[in-house]
């Protein structure tokens, strides 16, 4: 996979990374480190000590020299998916595991980060580039349960009944509407999407080939709250021919009638936020749906999803970032300042099946396992979150998900053909 072997400075970006994942559980009771709500998502514990496994079992047991592993039955506990590395621990019970504590998970880091310290300063080891690329790609999976970490307590907290808040809010400030969405056009053509160059990216985001798209066109900012309150005013959630069979079969099974999240008050529609049960704000992004509710929306709406290609296409030229993870912003907020929100805010439903790219090939063991068997029934989504590092996201980052999941902080952006 490509990997930069050379960054500026790896132990800096390693401490760097290694700090925020605990700065992100300084607001959390000991209490809050087992939750687990369900099977899908894992306890901030369980998160802190799996990434911290990952470099034990990825870097220091093959490269550090006599080095002995901080407990012998965490190779198994802490192990997410990686059949090639051993036994794996259920994932749906992760929450039984009141032991380790959280104080020696705290031990674990501490211990796995003082071996790395040393492991990378050593300039004249023989391994050095597959030390540091192995490295960075640990690093970029910690960002992405940095990511989950969020998701996953949010979920924990909106299961209880007292709606505790990860954050106290800060007094909102008055958001406008957004005015209706405009559109980006592009012409029929042949285009190249995948990454190339220097730097890091996942092996699912190669090679970079060519694709042909007929014209078409993208709206210039997301769904907002108010627009899919339109949809479900309108019996959006009622309506079979808005939906695909297997998603109409689920909301009657579920009994899905809004995101996830909301509730009807006597007073009007509240969502949860990482600060609470909050009044809905109508200007900011729909979140927390499925692919099965965009696509539903954007059938009633007219319209379709963008395929992953055609959202690639779009961006490539696009300057600045979005509002990313911020510990002032945790939530998705309204376009403003001529944004048209391609990063930040929410993950981005597309209309692409998670698949290889052409002339893609998967490697074997355990990085093969990190992408590439989980093409296979799941649908792609661009442009990261309100949760997403900044340093984390690029244009050709493909995330994926079941196309049920909704406790992710994913949205829409609408697209139409043009002839």
């Amino acid at each position: 996979m490509p990997l930069d072997t050379a960054p500026s400075d790896i132990a800096d970006y390693f401490s760097r990374v290694r700090a925020h994942s605990e700065a992100l559980c300084e607001p959390l009771e000991v209490e809050d480190y087992g939750l687990q709500s369900m099977p899908d998502t894992s306890p901030a514990k369980w998160h802190l000590a799996h990434t911290t496994w990952f470099y034990e079992q990825l870097v220091l047991w093959p490269f550090a020299k006599g080095y002995k592993v901080y407990h012998p039955e965490f190779a198994a506990i802490f192990n997410s998916y990686y059949e090639s590395l051993g036994t794996l621990f259920t994932r749906a019970e992760r929450g039984v595991l009141s032991r380790p504590t959280v104080a020696e998970v705290y031990n674990y880091r501490a211990y796995v980060d003082g071996a790395m310290a040393a492991l990378l300063a050593d300039a004249m080891h023989p391994d050095r580039a597959e030390i540091i690329s192995r490295t960075i790609l640990g690093l970029n999976h910690e960002q992405q349960h940095q990511e989950l970490l969020l998701t996953d307590i949010k979920h924990a907290f909106y299961k209880n009944p007292l709606k505790p808040a990860y954050k106290v809010a800060e007094p909102a400030a008055p958001t406008g509407t957004p005015g209706k969405e405009g559109w980006l056009a592009f012409t029929a053509g042949v285009q190249q999407i995948g990454f190339e160059g220097p730097g890091f990216a996942y092996d699912n985001e190669t090679p970079r080939h060519k694709v042909y798209m007929d014209a078409y066109a993208l709206a210039d900012r997301l769904v907002t709250n108010g627009e899919y309150l339109e949809f479900i005013e309108a019996g959006g959630y009622r309506d079979p021919d808005l939906w695909l069979s297997d998603a109409w079969a689920l909301l009657g099974q579920e009994g899905w009638h809004a995101p996830l999240y909301w509730q009807k008050t006597e007073d009007g529609w509240t969502a949860m936020t990482l600060c609470g049960m909050q009044p809905l704000d109508t200007a900011a992004p729909v979140c927390h749906v499925s692919f099965y509710e965009a696509a539903a929306y954007a059938r009633w709406r007219g319209r379709r999803l963008p395929t992953e290609a055609e959202w690639e296409h779009a961006v490539a030229t696009e300057l600045g970032r979005g509002n990313l993870y911020s510990p002032d912003s945790l939530a998705p907020q309204p376009a403003a300042g001529g944004s048209r929100q391609f990063f930040g805010d929410v993950w981005e439903w597309t209309a692409s099946p998670y698949t290889e790219y052409p002339g893609y090939h998967r490697q074997s063991g355990p990085f093969g396992e990190y992408n590439g068997k989980f093409m296979s029934s799941q649908m792609v989504l661009r442009g990261g979150s309100c949760l997403t590092p900044a340093d984390h996201i690029r244009p050709t980052y493909r995330n994926f998900f079941y196309p049920h999941i909704r406790w992710q902080y994913s949205g829409i952006r609408l697209a139409e053909d043009r002839k």
